[in-house]
């Protein structure tokens, strides 16, 4: 007999059966933004081996854990960390922690990211809360079976929920830190890209170039999910940075960990911002 293998809604039918009330904010935490963890009320917890379905991904900041609890008094999910599509996975598993949280009760999603900024303004050390995005993965997670009550063909024009992006520069105020609108674009990974690439990034109209959150987002929305997403701006983009500037994994940690502090104030801000809006 061939096993059975997890879905979302399976897997989201073990976490209610464990839990009392599901909350209705899901965070996922991408490089960058692994300081939020800290800030939460951790009620309950799982490693992603627990779950079934849950890709475990093996890139550095991303520790694979799943936290219920309250950040600044809103109940959220917290996922701590991600599977990416560079490292292998599928985009079915790429988005499956997603489209759990969603069938778990979620209604909405914050999801962060480190990216290169493109567009000057864009700095080291800024924040970018994204106004839409560009799908250069070369690859649809809306490909294939539809699950049942979800659109076949997607409307994208507006993605990322203009009321939370809202909240998210408000909230950020709050932090005293700045936070910049723009287009994200995903590119498969993992190599950096090169100074052409970036060069033609920005005719299309890209502001920030990352390897996440597209599928995320994409997948969120088919299941009616409101959704925003923030940057953590980690390095300039290919040829825009000091000349003979190498881009490493290891630089881009040192500089996400910079601004962790400002990082967990700015999501901080958003639950708690969220919570008196919703």
């Amino acid at each position: 007999m061939k096993a059975r293998i997890p879905t979302p809604d399976a897997t989201a039918a073990l976490l209610r059966r464990t839990i009392s009330s599901a909350p209705r904010l899901a965070i996922q935490l991408g490089t960058g933004f692994g300081g939020v963890a800290e800030a939460v009320e951790i009620r309950q917890q799982w490693s992603y081996r627990e779950l079934p379905g849950f890709p475990v991904g093996s890139v550095p900041g991303h520790e694979g854990r799943l936290l219920m609890g309250a950040l600044a008094g809103t109940p959220v999910w917290v996922l701590c960390g991600r599977a990416h599509f560079y490292e292998g996975f599928s985009m079915a598993e790429v988005t499956f922690a997603v489209r759990t949280l969603a069938a778990a009760g979620a209604s909405t999603v914050l999801l962060t990211n480190a990216a290169g900024g493109i567009r000057k303004a864009l700095r080291p050390g800024s924040f970018m809360v994204l106004s839409d995005h560009i799908n250069g993965l070369g690859e649809n997670p809306l490909r294939g079976p539809v699950p049942l009550g979800c659109p076949r063909f997607l409307d994208a024009s507006a993605i990322y929920d203009p009321l939370l992006r809202r909240i998210l520069r408000r909230a950020g105020r709050d932090a005293g830190v700045r936070c910049q609108e723009g287009v994200y674009l995903a590119v498969p990974g993992p190599s950096f890209e090169t100074p052409a690439e970036i060069r033609a990034f920005r005719r299309f109209g890209a502001d920030a170039v990352g390897m996440s959150t597209v599928p995320e987002a994409l997948a969120a929305r088919q299941r009616g999910l409101r959704v925003a997403a923030l940057s953590a701006i980690t390095n300039a983009a290919a040829g825009l940075g000091p000349p003979g500037a190498v881009l490493t994994h290891e630089e881009v940690l040192v500089q996400a960990a910079a601004r962790g502090d400002a990082a967990t104030r700015l999501v901080s801000g958003f639950a708690r911002r969220l919570g008196v809006t919703d």
